[in-house]
């Protein structure tokens, strides 16, 4: 760019001394013209002209030299340039080269190396980011499930019957016994041919045991028993008779229990022999909790979850309130009474959803629906509901209270609280007594006394809290 400034400078010099010499020219003319008439004025005018133009055309000469020199000057740094840019292209790519050797691999191979380093730490930043979103989402989803199960224990409270293996039948006086028992014991024979259950009378004032693990036949000889204590006529004939009435009297029980079951749990439509199935189950027992009132309970707590989900209320009802009737044909049919108990429903006209639910309650198939997992979660809450199974409410008393005061044996123990059905003791200790090193060693002598002398089942989790306050008057 400077070498083209420099001629187009030379180029406006060499026109101007053209218009100059022209100029003189023409003005040399003129004076010729014009003869002497000019005179001597003139004459003096036009030699200082000539000289004026002299110098510049003198100046404009220096001018064009200079520039001449300065393009002369440009070509021979331009060349320098080029050369220069030349050198640095070579040093390049003997760095590139000494790189290359120094790292082992090419420039493509480094670019690549570099692109699988950024790739790998991006799929790391990924996998951190995906952690932390399921974490947030199983958290978020513990807290609904937990929010949902308080909700469904909080609005449902059945009451539940207890039975054992054995009833008991009052007799309104002691020499009743030997009638019962007969002659050469020929009554009780009777009794016990035809009911499947034994009568044990011992020394018990005013009382018969029937012990027997089928609480349809054990109801059966009770019914029998007290009728035949109320007709006062005790023989065989009569026990015979007595029984039959007594076992279709059962038959209309069972179908009453079972249609008043179903109207408890809100499930119409049932096929009348589900009906005296389901009935059968209210002398059924599971770890000491009934199994009629226990589907019963199902029904409505898997109803309040099916609504807080979004599933299939109707389903999930109908599910959990067949889900065990697979126990009261268990002795009849071999099998998980779940398998059996959902053959048994699409027998009689129950969907597939339904009998799938009830088979997978003990996951004795995998579940498949979210009426199905609806389930499972009704049948573990109400069989983990505080005294519902495995002992009686004055067993469960008992523990927490022993619970509570193994805990206020210590020093220091302030209040002792049994929480969450006894699977939580929480202790209140004294701060001016014990500091927080000594807190800590009570909860785990706490424990270890737990495991020595109680017996309970899972785990029990021990909680020592220790406040510190401050506090100041203003006067």
């Amino acid at each position: 760019m400077e070498i083209i400034g420099a001629a187009a400078l030379v180029a406006g010099a060499l026109v101007c001394v053209a218009i100059v010499l022209t100029r003189n020219g023409r003005l040399a003319a003129e004076a010729a013209s014009n003869g002497s008439s000019a005179g001597d004025e003139q004459a003096i005018e036009l030699a200082e002209r000539q000289a004026d133009l002299a110098r510049r055309e003198e100046r404009l000469e220096m001018r064009i030299d200079e520039l001449e020199r300065r393009a002369r000057a440009l070509d021979e740094r331009e060349q320098g340039l080029a050369e220069r840019h030349e050198q640095l292209g070579r040093r390049e790519a003997e760095v590139a080269d000494a790189l290359e050797r120094a790292c082992g691999m090419s420039a493509a191979q480094a670019r690549r190396s570099l692109l699988d380093e950024v790739e790998e730490q991006a799929r790391q930043d990924r996998s951190r980011l995906l952690r932390q979103i399921e974490e947030e989402t199983k958290r978020d989803a513990e807290r609904r499930v937990r929010n949902i199960l308080s909700v469904a224990m909080q609005r449902l409270a059945a009451s539940h019957a207890a039975q054992t293996t054995v009833s008991v039948v009052q007799l309104p006086a002691d020499d009743m016994k030997g009638r019962i028992i007969g002659r050469e014991g020929r009554n009780i024979r009777a009794l016990e041919n035809l009911t499947g259950v034994d009568f044990i009378i011992d020394d018990t004032p005013n009382a018969v045991v029937l012990s027997g693990f089928d609480g349809v036949r054990r109801e059966l000889a009770r019914m029998t028993l007290e009728r035949l204590l109320a007709d006062g006529r005790i023989h065989p004939a009569r026990i015979e008779e007595t029984f039959y009435q007594a076992k279709s009297d059962l038959e209309a029980h069972m179908i009453e229990a079972g249609e008043k079951a179903a109207l408890d749990a809100q499930v119409p439509g049932l096929d009348p022999e589900l009906i005296k199935v389901l009935g059968r189950l209210r002398f059924r027992t599971s770890y000491g909790q009934n199994v009629l009132a226990h589907s019963v309970e199902c029904a409505q707590l898997a109803a309040i979850m099916a609504h807080e989900l979004g599933a299939s209320p109707r389903t999930a009802r109908r599910a959990a309130l067949l889900h065990d009737m697979g126990k009261a044909v268990t002795h009849e049919i071999e099998g998980p009474h779940a398998l059996v108990g959902g053959d048994l429903a699409r027998r009689h006209g129950e969907a597939e959803a339904v009998a799938h639910a009830m088979e997978a309650h003990h996951n004795e198939v995998e579940p498949q629906t979210v009426e199905a997992v609806i389930v499972q979660s009704a049948d573990a809450l109400s069989g983990a509901r505080p005294g519902a199974r495995g002992e009686s409410l004055e067993h469960y008393v008992k523990r927490l209270r022993e619970l509570e005061s193994l805990a206020m044996r210590h020093t220091g123990v302030d209040k002792v609280y049994a929480m969450q059905a006894g699977r939580e003791i929480r202790v209140m200790v004294a701060p001016t007594e014990l500091d927080d090193d000594a807190a800590l060693g009570l909860s785990r002598e706490i424990a270890r006394q737990i495991e020595q002398e109680l017996e309970y089942p899972g785990q029990i989790k021990v909680t020592v809290i220790r406040e510190s306050r401050s506090v100041e008057y203003a006067k």
